[in-house]
C-alpha cells in the first residue's frame, strides 16, 4: 500500500501553444492534481498500486484538484486549508520546444492545519501500512522542521518512508536523523552537501548514504540515475529516448520506484521500472500521464550496471 503526503499541492497546468510570443490561443490544455506527492502518487497509481494520499486543499482550485486526483483512481483523504491551494503553470511552444514553467510558492499553511494534517496522515498509514512518499517542499509558514515532524508521524504509525526534497527542510531533516528512501536530483544533492554541480553522480550518492542510511537514489537527466541500498549500487543508463516535457519526470521516477518496491521487487528492478517511468513521462504533456504500456517497453532497454 502506498499513501502520498501533499502538504504543498498545486493545480498543474500545461499550455501548448504555437510559440512564446505575443497573444496565444492554446492548441491544447492539460490538467492535472499536481505538486510532487500527488504527481508521484498518479504514477503509482497508472502502474496498479493502490494508492491513498491526504492533501491539505483549500477554496475552489482546492476542489478541482480534489477531483482530478480521484479521477486518477487515488483514495484522497482531504484536510481543509485556510488559503486557496496554488496553481503551477508550463507553457510549451511547439515550434521550438521550449518550455517555460511557472510556478507559484507553496501555499501557507497554519500550524493547526498541520496538526490536523499530521494526524489524518498518521491514521491512514496506521490503517493501510506500507510507504508513504513524502515528496515536494514544504511551506515556509511551519517553519524549520516540518519535514522532520512529517516523517516521524509516518515512522511512528509503522509506515515506511520515501522523501524527495530539497533545501534547508532536507538538510535539517538528513541533520537529524535517516529516512528509508532519499530520491533527490544532481541538483538538490549538490545543494544539501554544499559541493560543485559537477561532482561525479557516484560521490553525490555516497555523500547522501552516509547521511540517511536507506536507500539513496540520485537522477540525472538524460545522463540516468544512480543508486546504492548501503550493499548494491548500481547505475541506470536510459534508452535513447528524450521527449519534450520533462515536467513530472522525478515525480514518475519516485512513484515506479516506490510502487516496485512495495510490489516487493529487488532494488535493480524498481531502477529498471523508475527509469522507464521517468523517460515515458517526458514523452507526454502533463506531469505522469504516461502511458504504463511504453514504460514496460522502455524499462526492457534500460541498461543498468553494478558498480
Amino acid at each position: 500500500m502506498i499513501t502520498a503526503a501533499a502538504v504543498s499541492p498545486s493545480l498543474d497546468v500545461t499550455y501548448e501553444v504555437d510559440e512564446l510570443t505575443g497573444i496565444q490561443r492554446p492548441l491544447a490544455v492539460h490538467r492535472v492534481a499536481g505538486g510532487k506527492a500527488l504527481n508521484a502518487a498518479r504514477a503509482a497509481a497508472l502502474l496498479g498500486s493502490s494508492v491513498g494520499a491526504v492533501a491539505v486543499l483549500g477554496g475552489g482550485t482546492g476542489s478541482v484538484v480534489a477531483s482530478l486526483a480521484r479521477d486518477d483512481g487515488v483514495d484522497l483523504r482531504v484536510v481543509d486549508g485556510t488559503e486557496l491551494t496554488r496553481t503551477c503553470v508550463s507553457v510549451h511552444a511547439r515550434s521550438t520546444g521550449a518550455l517555460t514553467e511557472i510556478y507559484e510558492h507553496a501555499t501557507p499553511v497554519t500550524r493547526a492545519v498541520y496538526d490536523r494534517f499530521l494526524a489524518v496522515l498518521g491514521a491512514d498509514i496506521s490503517a493501510r501500512g506500507g510507504w508513504c512518499l513524502v515528496s515536494g517542499g514544504v511551506p515556509d509558514s511551519l517553519g524549520p522542521s516540518p519535514l522532520r515532524e512529517l516523517v516521524d508521524a509516518v515512522s511512528g504509525a509503522g509506515g515506511r518512508v520515501a522523501v524527495d526534497s530539497h533545501g534547508p527542510a532536507l538538510l535539517a531533516l538528513l541533520a537529524s536523523g535517516g529516512v528509508d528512501l532519499l530520491k533527490v536530483n544532481r541538483s538538490e544533492a549538490c545543494e544539501v552537501l554544499a559541493v560543485p554541480a559537477d561532482t561525479p553522480l557516484a560521490d553525490l550518492v555516497a555523500g547522501l548514504h552516509a547521511l540517511s542510511r536507506g536507500v539513496v537514489v540520485v537522477t540525472d537527466g538524460v545522463a540516468g540515475l544512480r543508486a546504492t541500498d548501503g550493499s548494491s549500487t548500481f547505475t541506470a543508463v536510459v534508452p535513447d529516448v528524450v521527449g519534450q516535457f520533462p515536467v513530472g519526470s522525478g515525480d514518475s521516477v519516485l512513484g515506479a520506484l516506490v510502487h516496485a518496491l512495495d510490489d516487493g521487487r529487488g532494488l535493480d528492478d524498481a531502477l529498471r521500472l523508475a527509469t522507464a517511468a521517468g523517460c515515458a513521462n517526458a514523452l507526454v504533456p502533463g506531469a505522469a500521464r504516461f502511458d504504463p504500456a511504453v514504460v514496460a517497453r522502455l524499462a526492457a532497454e534500460v541498461v543498468l550496471l553494478a558498480a
